[in-house]
């Protein structure tokens, strides 16, 4: 077994469908050297089921780091997985996002100490993303702009997320009016200066709680590196059922000492995990 050098770290819940389209990405990821670590928010049995039938299935290591469902514990979970993870270097997506296959090639090759990358993603309406098969991954016409056009896809000035290819795509993550920030759907950076960080902070449900980890990665002195229009993957659509305003609020409130108070580590991350 080649040695990890790389640990994906997927968050889900309860959606095995999209999973398993995802799982098929990394399947056919143009370098190796890395393994998958799912960072299950409470998942039923059919997620398990998906997963150990896809262990079978894919070229490179699974790991499934699975908690009892307790409402949204995406932080929680995400640190668990971030310590479990046996890569130096981590990436962070979505079970809801669809990598192209030089995903991992490109964060790989952005990758600088100092540094972490933000990433993006390219939002699909639900009728292409319930018809995106196996085969539509693994021959990577799902990337093709022609093919989602035909599938029913709008024009838009984002379509360049899927087109842009060599200068066109330096200029366009050089000249992105939208600020590079630490995505949970599409970042990555080393092990070291995320544990540093002490993760997630496990206050924080949904709404800027990836947002809050970079900005103390920016405290800490670590500047961001725009992979926008580079490193793509596809979002399929979902409803957001979990999404409450006193969520929001609050993790407003968290934010804004971490900025007001320069705040590099967060007391309520990762070491709450670490059994002595």
């Amino acid at each position: 077994m080649e040695s990890i050098h790389t640990s994906v770290i997927i968050s889900t819940y309860n959606n095995p469908k999209w999973l398993q389209k995802v799982l098929w990405s990394f399947d056919v990821q143009t370098v190796e050297g890395f393994e998958v670590v799912i960072a299950d928010d409470g998942s039923g049995e059919a997620t398990k089921l998906l997963i150990e039938a896809m262990t079978k299935q894919v070229r490179y290591p699974i790991q499934h780091i699975w908690h009892e469902d307790n409402g949204f514990q995406k932080t929680i979970i995400l640190n668990k997985a971030t310590l479990a993870s046996k890569g130096h270097y981590l990436v962070y997506t979505d079970g809801d996002c669809i990598a192209r296959k030089d995903f991992l090639q490109v964060h790989l090759k952005n990758k600088s100490n100092g540094y972490f990358l933000s990433g993006g993603y390219f939002k699909l309406p639900m009728a292409i993303s319930e018809l995106i098969s196996e085969d539509d991954i693994k021959s990577q016409r799902c990337f093709d702009i022609n093919w989602l056009k035909q599938h029913g896809l709008k024009p838009s000035f984002k379509n360049n997320k899927i087109t842009a290819k060599g200068i066109k795509q330096k200029l366009l993550n050089s000249f992105t009016p939208t600020t590079a920030t630490w995505n949970g759907h599409n970042a990555s950076g080393y092990k070291a200066d995320i544990i540093a960080a002490n993760g997630y902070d496990e206050r924080m449900q949904y709404g800027g709680e990836d947002r809050e980890l970079g900005e103390r990665l920016f405290n800490a002195g670590l500047k961001a590196k725009q992979i926008r229009y580079s490193a793509i993957c596809l979002h399929l659509d979902h409803e957001r059922g979990y999404v409450r305003p006193e969520m929001i609020e609050k993790n407003k409130a968290i934010r804004a000492t971490t900025k007001s108070n320069k705040v590099k580590r967060t007391l309520h991350g990762i070491d709450k995990h670490i059994t002595q």
